[in-house]
């Protein structure tokens, strides 16, 4: 997420076939693309005001004091995409699983826990497909998931019907504690948390005056965009919204529409495979505003595909950056940096190894654990409400720069 104006430099479009190649395991987290980099800019509040960081100095050890026990089957689910077009945002967090489980098994040699993988390439029906492969088998303690709104919506209330604790470190529509689902949990912010919080403080800039909000057809989409016009409320000119479809690649009519717009910013609500194709023909379409999107935006392969098109973007995301020591373990470990979710896969993964080395190793009793869980993390403090939510959730702001 960043903060700050920005002017983006020209750049030509990038093909269609390399924006629609799926992402693979080449690249991820907040390293470099092309020179460029995504940086941690300020946290806001719910009135989009800066709040310092945390002193993560007190962040929760996954491995524990070393005692702990468990049975030889004892697993933890990711359920995510781990191919397809948006496969970075679930690679970044499957990554930190493993660091944190890494962490836990050579600290307990009594308690293996295992890591089985799921992916959903983040459709909703692939995921439920895969849910029910994870329902069914009962060394299955904890899922770490799912990754994607969608996807979360289609199998929400079977995985509480299931009695499995869900801990989601990324969906982040702000519908889905609203469903009376008891198993689910948020790790960061929701969407009616993040889009006043962005609003508020690109308003609190006194730069924008005239906002331009498109949307993709995702329920993370279409839920963000919802709650940042509601609160930008004249600055968001509704005269230039524009939507797009998931999957798009030739957005010629949204680029012809805001180019006569003229507008100061555009705020783009969706994922980083169209985000990145969109910056570059707005900008080879002359269109200067200033780019922001958001956590579905905010990852390497954004950077990576758009190019010199993305400097200067602003991306907001309720994920908190990674510290220099996690950031160092992740990488030896995985030989990828940190990425957007990376410090949430880590921090729910190691709430779930809490659980299990105070003896919580059933479904029910896991699900209790995170209920009158209370500690510090590495993103930020853990402590839910009863609905599964964040007692308190900040939001940040990056620049690509």
């Amino acid at each position: 997420m960043a903060r700050g104006a920005l002017v983006i430099g020209a750049a030509a479009v990038l093909a269609v076939a390399g924006c629609s190649s799926k992402s693979t395991d080449n690249g991820s987290g907040e390293g470099t693309g092309g020179g460029l980099t995504i940086a941690p800019l300020v946290q806001v509040d719910s009135q989009g005001k800066e709040v310092p960081s945390a002193d993560t100095s007190t962040a929760a050890d996954p491995a524990g004091d070393g005692k702990s026990t468990c049975a030889p089957e004892t697993s933890i689910a990711m359920a995510g995409p781990l191919t397809g077009p948006n496969a970075n945002l679930g690679l970044n967090i499957i990554r930190g699983v493993k660091l944190a489980l890494d962490k836990h098994n050579k600290a307990n040699a009594g308690c293996q826990v295992k890591l089985k993988e799921f992916d959903t390439e983040g459709n909703p029906q692939k995921a439920s497909q895969v849910i029910d492969k994870i329902l069914g088998d009962q060394s299955i303690v904890a899922l770490i998931g799912p990754t994607f709104s969608g996807e979360t919506k289609a199998t929400g209330q079977r995985i509480s019907d299931t009695g499995l604790l869900s801990l989601t470190p990324s969906a982040t529509n702000v519908d889905l504690t609203k469903n009376g689902w008891k198993t689910f949990f948020r790790g960061l912010g929701n969407d009616g948390i993040q889009g006043p919080a962005v609003a508020k403080y690109l308003q609190g800039t006194g730069k924008y005056n005239k906002i331009c909000v498109a949307q993709d057809n995702t329920d993370y989409g279409t839920g963000l965009a919802k709650s940042l016009t509601e609160t930008l409320g004249a600055s968001a000119d509704p005269s230039c919204a524009v939507s797009v479809k998931e999957g798009d690649k030739d957005f010629s009519a949204a680029v012809s529409k805001l180019a006569s717009a003229k507008p100061d910013a555009i705020f783009y609500a969706g994922y980083y495979a169209e985000a990145a194709p969109f910056v570059q023909q707005l900008r080879s379409g002359g269109v200067t505003a200033t780019f922001i999107s958001d956590d579905g935006t905010k990852d390497v392969e954004f950077v990576k595909q758009a190019g010199n098109a993305s400097k200067d973007a602003l991306l907001s995301c309720p994920c908190g950056p990674a510290p220099d020591q996690f950031a160092a373990d992740y990488k030896a470990l995985n030989g990828f940096d940190a990425g957007t979710y990376s410090t949430e896969g880590y921090d729910l993964t190691t709430i779930v190894l809490k659980g299990i080395a105070q003896g919580k190793v059933s479904r029910p009793d896991l699900v209790e654990f995170a209920r009158s869980y209370d500690g510090q993390g590495v993103a930020r403090h853990y402590k839910w409400d009863a609905t599964g939510e964040l007692s308190n959730a900040l939001i940040w702001m990056y620049q690509v720069k």
